[in-house]
């Protein structure tokens, strides 16, 4: 076969562009859909529901079986160690040991590196009681897969050029059971200074915190905003967030189309309750860092045995999980 050299070296001149130089490639945030699946979300919470984790009661074996998991997909994700572990441990009032396991996502090396998101969700759950197996699918399996994907999917557009200005912390928290003992540690830490970036082994203020992102259950479709609406989404934060017209706007550009929610199920006092009281992003705002919480509710499944891997709804999830990231991919 004759080799065409002339027309193979026009090719490449054309694609190199002007002075050899390459022409920039254009990275959609839709590239990241790649790295999220329901297959990828389904076995997620399939390990950590399943019988081997003991339903997560802070400091039984189940759990730390749990954070073993954690760890391992920290890593082959890409999170770099906080002070050379992911396991941050801490005491809680009954005595046992909770461990949040925590990983980070480094900014640009050409970007300001003092500029944080956190982004979390629990993982434990109420363990076995009286011999009755808890698996806490939606409460929270759900949330952690769905932290876990948002860090592949960032780890995936790394891979591919894309450059983002903000570092994130991505924290399992331990202790939901024990009076959110994980959250408030983690916070305690910040507040003291006892946090430091792994890159630039500086002290990480809470002042550089721009934002809180917890996620607390997003796997359920039992408690819709609207009627027959399965594929919906709650979004708390505070009255004067400006998060909240960048969700609808996502949710519109990238046709996800999810019945959204801002408050709980139109209920001030509930709204209120939910967003300051009963989950992790609780201590975060109270040390004045804006926070904001996803959630599909509160079900009859909640705290039950049968809230296990099949109560999930996958297809769901990973809408919901894919706008939460286009949305947060926005402030990065």
């Amino acid at each position: 076969m004759r080799i065409n050299f002339f027309a193979i070296t026009t090719l490449l001149l054309l694609i190199a562009g002007p002075s050899g130089a390459s022409s920039p490639v254009r990275i959609s945030p839709r590239n990241a859909e790649r790295a999220i699946s329901e297959e990828t979300l389904h076995r997620d919470v399939e390990f950590l529901s399943d019988s081997l984790c003991e339903g997560r009661r802070t400091g039984t074996r189940g759990a730390t079986m749990a954070a073993m998991y954690l760890a391992m997909n920290f890593e082959n994700a890409g999170l770099l160690k906080m002070d050379g572990s992911y396991f941050q441990g801490f005491p809680t009032a009954t005595g046992t040991a909770g461990h949040n396991i925590v990983g980070f996502f480094p900014s640009d090396e050409t970007f300001s590196k003092k500029k944080y998101i956190i982004i979390g969700a629990h993982y434990d759950n109420l363990g076995i009681l009286q011999g009755t197996l808890y698996p806490g699918a939606d409460s929270n399996s759900s949330g952690v897969a769905s932290i876990l994907s948002l860090a592949r999917m960032l780890h995936h557009m790394t891979s591919i050029g894309k450059r983002y200005h903000k570092n994130i912390i991505f924290v399992a928290f331990d202790g939901k059971f024990s009076n959110m003992r994980g959250a408030q540690e983690m916070y305690d830490r910040l507040a003291s200074g006892r946090i430091k970036n792994p890159v630039t082994g500086e002290k990480i203020s809470k002042d550089e915190i721009d934002m809180m992102v917890n996620i607390d259950q997003i796997g359920s479709t039992l408690a819709p905003l609207s009627l027959g609406r399965e594929d919906y989404l709650i979004m708390l934060s505070s009255d004067n967030s400006s998060r909240k017209g960048s969700l609808t706007a996502v949710n519109s550009i990238y046709g996800l189309s999810l019945d959204l929610g801002f408050s709980y199920y139109g209920s001030k006092d509930f709204t209120k309750l939910f967003y300051r009281s009963v989950s992790e992003q609780k201590y975060f705002i109270s040390g004045g860092i804006e926070s904001v919480m996803f959630t599909s509710g509160i079900t009859l499944n909640n705290n039950k045995p049968y809230d296990n891997v099949g109560s999930i709804d996958y297809r769901v999830l990973r809408k919901r999980t894919l706008l939460i990231y286009y949305w947060l991919t926005r402030f990065l």
